[in-house]
């Protein structure tokens, strides 16, 4: 969990970004094997193929120019009588097909590398969904672990861009052995002058993609809210209250004003990185025209062909391009490092819940039931502040109780310790006499069915949206759309009152629900908790926590979920949460919490005789209605 160093943690990575050393920065190249590793596993012989491809592709310019070479003084020769054209039409034939090879392999090298880049991208996502599943609800509640996940999610697509530069480099470093031969050979001075005219402008360049990178590090929290504020201004779940607010013209005024802050920052980066870099490319020109000098000067002294002067100027060229590209992907490659760590960093994290090797499964069915010794809970970040401190109270089996309380007392925070979505910060949870954390967790995950009050409206089809309570069980009945609905999900919608929905749906138990894809339908408040509580019938869950299930609900409707309430928790343990008495006075025991304590406990009737708070709450509930 977050200490009270959080937001001064933050405030060190954001220094750190900016001040990295140069040891620091090389240090984010470790990331470069794993990635590799990734790739080759997504397909090998998509990976393969790349890689034969750009082997062969980085021959064909000095074969190019050696070719261009023998036609130039092939034309000399016929020309002073000593050569013939059928030699000079076999280097044209020859020259052809070699660029004609150069450019077959070119399109499908673009091909395979685009179809694997596609492949690492779904599994990339994929792998981020799975880490992101295993992380605690607390870090989900964290500010930097939003930070390190959004850094994260933009890795996901073009992460293999990375490998593309270093296969580039790698094609690259081959052509340039090749060009360097004929360079070396005529003159040594050739390669150095090359080298010496693009180091310099390759330093600024990793200069100023550290800097970027810091740039964009230091603005994530921002970069996060400019696409929450995009999503509020434009989304159809915001539109009533931004419309009858007239909010449109405010956030749209704190769009423009952040996203203008991080365009001036960015322009001047991006203004003193143009200069920097057009000062550094005049080196290389000069370096270029230096050594242009030295080939025409041999040439005109008889020292060199005229072939070979258009071979040595073409390599010259090609290999000015050659190891100032190489230098750039360097740069390159060494910034998307940079990324690439925030991708594996996220990698790394671990959960701070989690199940023990070999842990016991939750005994079925439960025979004690759950214990609560003197339970205490702190939220991330709140060190301050207890959400709920020294509860002692039990749960046995086949009973029903019901928390009770103003809001921010507690409540939610107990049904989440007890499904282990929490541990306690002090004092323990006791099942069956055993530790909760001593048990299996995705047994204890199973063993409890929760509705919470602000459970998902996902949009996704209706027979989906109930079959999310227990997925395991329908998910392969739920991929075939020619197959029949499974009963389970017919049977919860039933007891749910959810099925009463369905003579408005067109496709019936395969509607789409929501405004997000196209024949959608939207349902009001009530009829998504419909739903929601078709989830809970439909999960065989020996404990059921029910959170203000029926908040929206009409009271006919209130009327008939009560019915079939009492069916749905016989036998179980059932914790509910609920504002509304009436829903309390099924319970067979009601704790009362204020302020995370536990300040009273009993029965309806027992606790209205106390005169405490819950006969506060009821008195003032039921005046509402006189």
């Amino acid at each position: 969990m977050a200490g009270p160093g959080v937001h001064g943690g933050r405030a060190r990575d954001r220094a750190e970004a900016e001040n990295a050393t140069w040891a620091e920065r090389r240090a984010a190249l470790r990331y470069v094997p794993p990635l590799v590793r990734m790739v080759w596993e997504t397909h090998r012989g998509y990976a393969l193929t790349m890689i034969l491809l750009r082997v062969a592709r980085a021959f064909i310019p000095v074969a190019t120019f050696w070719i261009g070479k023998l036609i130039i003084d092939g034309v000399i020769a016929a020309r002073a009588g000593n050569g013939t054209l059928t030699a000079l039409w076999r280097y044209i034939a020859m020259e052809l097909a070699i660029v004609a090879a150069g450019e077959i392999m070119a399109r499908v090298s673009a091909l395979v590398e685009s179809l694997l880049s596609d492949l690492f991208s779904n599994r990339m996502s994929v792998r981020l969904m799975q880490h992101a599943a295993t992380l605690d609800l607390a870090q989900f509640e964290n500010p930097d672990f939003y930070d390190h996940l959004e850094r994260a999610r933009r890795q996901t697509v073009g992460r293999i861009a990375l490998l593309t530069q270093l296969l580039g480099i790698g094609q690259d470093f081959l052509t340039l052995l090749t060009l360097a031969g004929a360079l070396v050979v005529n003159s040594p001075w050739l390669l150095l002058l090359l080298v010496i005219a693009i180091v310099p402008s390759f330093l600024g360049e990793t200069h100023y993609a550290s800097l970027g990178y810091s740039l964009l590090f230091r603005w994530t929290p921002e970069r996060r809210q400019l696409d929450y504020l995009r999503y509020v201004g434009a989304s159809d779940e915001t539109a009533k209250e931004v419309h009858m607010f007239g909010l449109a013209g405010w956030l749209t005024r704190k769009y423009d004003e952040l996203s203008q802050r991080f365009f001036d920052e960015n322009k001047k980066l991006s203004v003193r990185r143009a200069i920097v870099s057009t000062l550094l490319s005049f080196l290389g020109t000069v370096g270029y025209y230096a050594a242009y000098v030295i080939i025409l000067l041999s040439a005109v002294r008889g020292q060199i062909t005229v072939g070979t002067l258009t071979f040595l100027a073409a390599s010259f060229g090609r290999g000015r391009d050659v190891i100032q590209s190489i230098l750039m992907a360097a740069s390159g490659v060494y910034e998307q490092a940079l990324y690439l760590r925030d991708l594996f960093e996220f990698f790394d994290m671990k959960p701070t819940i989690s199940g023990r090797l070999n842990a016991p499964p939750v005994p079925d069915p439960i025979r004690e039931g759950f214990v609560f010794e003197n339970v205490g809970f702190q939220y991330p970040g709140s060190e301050e502040r207890w959400a709920v401190r020294g509860l002692n109270f039990t749960l046995t089996p086949g009973e029903r109780i019901a928390l009770v309380g103003e809001n921010g007392a507690g409540k939610t925070t107990v049904t989440k310790l007890l499904a282990r979505l929490y541990d306690p910060s002090e004092g323990r949870i006791l099942l069956d006499g055993r530790d909760l954390r001593e048990y299996d967790l995705a047994s204890v995950r199973s063993t409890i069915g929760v509705i919470f009050q602000d459970f998902v409206r996902y949009d996704m089809r209706f027979d989906e949206n109930i079959g999310v309570g227990e997925i395991n069980a329908v998910e392969q009945a739920l991929e075939g759309m020619d197959q029949p609905v499974p009963a389970l999900i017919e049977n919860a919608a039933e007891q749910s009152l959810a099925a009463s929905l369905l003579p408005r749906f067109k496709e019936g138990y395969r509607q789409m629900l929501g405004r997000r894809f196209e024949n959608g339908v939207d349902l009001s408040g009530g009829e998504w908790q419909k739903v929601a509580l078709a989830r809970a019938y439909l999960r065989a869950a020996q404990v059921l926590i029910l959170d203000e299930p029926t908040a929206a609900l009409d009271a006919r409707a209130e009327y008939e979920v009560f019915l079939r309430f009492s069916e749905l928790v016989a036998g179980r343990m059932a914790v509910l949460i609920s504002h509304r008495f009436s829903t309390v006075r099924m319970a067979d025991r009601i704790l009362v919490l204020r302020n995370g304590q536990l300040e009273e406990e009993g029965t309806h009737e027992e606790l209205l005789a106390n005169a405490g708070l819950y006969n506060e709450l009821f008195t003032m509930q039921a005046a509402g209605y006189k």
